[in-house]
């Protein structure tokens, strides 16, 4: 499975749809709410929402989806990141509901090589995420530093933390 990818392995005008989906639920909803302290009633109170907004019922809270969105991205976009470095632009354009499954795609915009060093490159992404009836639910920019190819040599190569079963059965052999 790839994770990621170096400043090479990016394209312009790339598009990466990212799977699977995710079937939003009341509990995700109330426990992004409470971990985030957002306790406004039209996240969490059915009967508010029922009876007060234009809704009818309560609405997931959206940087719920957007962190939904980043993460389904990561395996694509950002599993080699070096750092995120801003996100330019986020904007909720529907509603999403429990019961409502998100999917998302990646578009790449444009990629600069670093200034100050050789060995990374800035990916410029667009992020979009769609109910399961295609209905467009939130739209986000970024800016990520991936390593290049050389970052990734130099250092061991795609896991070089990752134990292995000879390098795990020397250790134990000079214990």
């Amino acid at each position: 499975m790839q994770f990621g990818r170096t400043y090479e392995e990016f394209t312009v005008g790339d598009v990466y749809k990212h799977w699977p989906g995710k079937t939003v639920t009341e509990y995700d909803d109330h426990l992004f709410c409470l971990l985030t302290m957002n306790h406004h009633p039209l996240h969490m109170d059915s009967n508010y929402a029922e009876r007060t907004t234009d809704f009818g019922k309560n609405v997931v809270v959206g940087n719920y989806i957007y962190s939904l969105l980043l993460g389904m991205s990561v395996p694509d976009v950002s599993g080699k990141a070096i750092a995120n470095l801003e996100v330019e632009s986020l904007k909720h354009v529907a509603p999403t509901f429990h019961g409502d499954t998100i999917y998302g795609e990646t578009t790449v915009l444009d990629k600069t090589p670093s200034k100050s060093k050789s060995d990374r490159g800035i990916v410029y992404v667009e992020t979009k995420g769609y109910k399961q009836d295609g209905t467009l639910v939130c739209v986000f920019r970024r800016k990520v530093m991936v390593p290049t190819e050389t970052y990734i040599k130099e250092r061991g190569g795609e896991q070089p933390g990752r134990p292995t079963p000879l390098n795990v059965a020397a250790k134990s052999q000079e214990k």
